[in-house]
């Protein structure tokens, strides 16, 4: 999670499309916000992984169609070389496949290029703190195409959480951050970093969007509402 301060240290953007004409429009919103500052570009999943290692950036933003491969591949390239980098998917299709490979590859949201100026800022600001974020128009087909999600490791019905994983659990799924679960639990951080550690080894996961789709296939009768742009 990026733990800078706003106004203070910027979170740091890298841009990865293969139009250039793109990126300068992606950098032109973002650079609108003092709080964000685009340090690197790149049109190629080769590019992105040679710019995530250099400047290990807060959040890379990147475009599900690449000349040289699939935005899918750059996402774990780009957190194979740089594990605090979060992922941000760009892209004008919605395919809940592809969005299924987007959550297994460890990424940490979707938004389509329709949205807003001020979405995306937005967007990339709650990515850079911790939040799983996705399009409002994808929330409904998120929760009918819960069985896409699935870890394709987690053991059927063998699970077993106690309610106050559960409820920490959902809370994840809902882009919560530690420090907002901790204060809607009346828990301390520490407490519910632990809580999560044991979710994640009961889960066979290790981040945090793996362990939200988990959720959902879980509990999808009571899943809690996606947190929106």
């Amino acid at each position: 999670m990026f733990l800078g301060t706003p106004g203070i240290c910027p979170i740091r953007v890298l841009l990865v499309d293969r139009h250039e004409i793109i990126r300068a429009a992606m950098r032109l919103v973002l650079e609108q916000s003092q709080r964000i500052r685009v340090i690197a570009e790149a049109g190629t999943v080769c590019q992105a992984v040679g710019m995530a290692l250099l400047h290990t950036p807060e959040v890379a933003v990147v475009d599900v169609s690449l000349p040289d491969g699939s935005g899918i591949a750059a996402c774990r390239k780009i957190r194979a070389v740089s594990p605090k980098t979060r992922v941000l998917f760009l892209s004008e299709l919605i395919d809940e496949d592809t969005i299924a490979e987007m959550i297994t590859a460890g990424s940490d949201g979707y938004l389509l290029k329709n949205t807003s100026r001020e979405g995306f800022s937005r967007a990339v600001e709650s990515v850079a703190y911790g939040h799983s974020i996705f399009s409002p128009d994808i929330v409904a087909r998120f929760t009918i195409r819960t069985q896409a999600f699935a870890h394709p490791d987690l053991p059927q019905n063998t699970v077993q959480l106690t309610c106050q994983e559960q409820r920490i659990l959902g809370l994840v799924a809902k882009g919560y951050t530690n420090k907002e679960v901790a204060q809607t639990l009346l828990l301390s951080e520490k407490t519910v970093r632990n809580y999560l550690s044991r979710i994640f080894q009961k889960l066979q996961v290790t981040r945090r969007s793996e362990a939200a789709a988990c959720f959902v296939r879980l509990h999808q009768p009571t899943l809690p509402a996606l947190h929106k742009i």
